[in-house]
């Protein structure tokens, strides 16, 4: 059994003595009762599994929160020296700083500050980071040129690597590793390995949920792996501000997926709230990305491998990432009776690349359509309300598809936790008796190339 399908457990919940421990931070202390109770033997598997889950998630969940409150005010103050406490307070508060109880005290995200600068135009300015939200991006210019052609493909070549930092590093170990390769899909195609370094053991089928290339060595010096690779993608323009009607009612992708897809009560009522009345699959879609967009507010997110419930945590906190609000958009459309899909991979605008989510959705007679949310999102705080309802139905080129499939197994072997047992868009390595953390090795990604065709 892949240890990584315990998480679909996790939704099971927490004995109450373990539940208080966490949530006070007294992590050291869970383990020990989860590792007590495992030990019995008295549990039902869907409880053991569960608890599997989160004594991993108890080990990793401090090290995405390591900064004090003097800590966390002092990285602010080195970049605004005027910066109070009272202000620091009032962004608490406002739930702008996302914390959690560590050994009862409060113990802030490692990545707030760099939410802070990305999402605040006036807190960017006192820090003295570039801010170009509003400014005509090259991400605007693509999309107005989708628009106006109707169609635009663009031929992308890309090189990714992975290296094992020196103090993880052993000598002789054996080592699985994978990277993510481009998927064949409705807006990819011609798809070619052009490099690999060192030979692969595997690389998976063009239409794997989650494609990978694969090694399987012992390692005797600590090289880097390697590939490069070359794709199509294609970006079509659809129209949707005077849409056709349907009775087409089709229920394929509409189910639940746990943990994180699933219709909980509050999710059930949100959906109920924004579709009143509204009978078109399309229509109910649009609702669902016209309030995501406008009230989820843009925040970088912990590791997903911690969050319990990802989709639910978005609806109840308005804050989110692109995976996160993708989520939220899938779940709530297929909780109203709309299909609904992930994709993700990079995002490969030239000079610059990055880990990227987005969503699908079906609606007849158009078939599958893209809706990306954070994007969305990102145009509202632009003031740019064009990109943002381009945002609903289409994407520009600057895509490389890795995953059509969220929480998909890979097809080779993988038998310790992945760093991330969702998705994969930066590589996984593990070796005979553990699985690496994220801390532990590098990737990196480089666009070498990308020109329309």
């Amino acid at each position: 059994m892949n240890i990584n399908d315990n998480f679909r457990f996790l939704c099971m919940g927490l004995p109450d003595d373990i539940r208080r421990k966490k949530e006070c931070g007294d992590f050291d202390g869970a383990v020990r009762l989860i590792d007590k109770k495992l030990a019995q033997g008295k549990l039902p598997e869907a409880l053991c599994r569960s608890l599997t889950v989160q004594r991993e998630i108890l080990l990793r969940l401090p090290q995405d929160y390591p900064y004090s409150r003097a800590a966390a005010i002092a990285q602010i103050q080195s970049k605004i020296a005027d910066f109070t406490e009272a202000e620091f307070n009032s962004l608490v508060e406002e739930g702008r700083i996302d914390w959690i109880y560590v050994q009862g005290q409060q113990h802030f995200f490692s990545r707030f500050f760099a939410s802070l600068c990305k999402t605040d135009r006036v807190f960017a300015a006192r820090a003295g980071e570039p801010w170009d939200e509003g400014t005509i991006s090259p991400r605007e210019v693509a999309a107005n040129f989708v628009k106006e052609k109707g169609e635009v493909s663009a031929r992308v070549r890309c090189r990714a690597e992975l290296h094992i930092k020196e103090e993880a590093f052993v000598k002789g170990e054996k080592v699985r590793v994978c990277l993510p390769l481009p998927v064949a899909c409705d807006s990819q195609s011609d798809i070619c390995i052009e490099y690999a370094n060192p030979k692969p053991s595997c690389i998976t089928p063009e239409n794997a949920p989650q494609r990978v290339i694969y090694w399987e060595q012992t390692m005797q010096e600590n090289t880097p792996f390697t590939v490069e690779f070359s794709y199509t993608r294609t970006a079509q323009y659809h129209d949707l501000e005077n849409p056709a009607t349907t009775s087409e009612r089709p229920n394929f992708d509409t189910e639940e997926v746990a943990p994180h897809i699933m219709f909980t009560p509050y999710l059930r009522a949100l959906t109920a709230e924004l579709t009143d009345g509204v009978e078109q699959p399309l229509e109910k879609a649009r609702k669902i990305y016209d309030y995501i967009t406008e009230n989820v507010t843009y925040a970088f997110q912990p590791a997903y491998f911690g969050i319990e419930n990802i989709a639910e945590g978005c609806a109840r906190n308005l804050r989110g990432d692109c995976g996160v609000m993708a989520l939220l958009f899938i779940t709530l459309c297929r909780c109203a009776g709309v299909p609904a899909r992930w994709e993700s991979g990079w995002y490969v605008e030239p000079g610059s690349s990055g880990a990227h989510d987005w969503a699908q959705f079906y609606a007849a007679p158009y078939g599958w359509l893209y809706a990306d949310t954070s994007f969305g999102t990102g145009a509202v705080r632009a003031g740019n309300e064009p990109l943002r309802r381009f945002y609903f139905g289409n994407l520009e080129y600057y895509r490389m598809a890795a995953n059509t499939e969220f929480q998909a197994d890979f097809a080779v072997p993988k038998d310790h936790w992945r760093v991330d047992p969702y998705d994969n868009q930066l590589g996984e390595i593990e070796f005979a008796e553990r699985g690496l953390r994220g801390e532990e090795f590098e990737c990196k990604k480089e666009i070498l190339s990308l020109e329309l065709l």
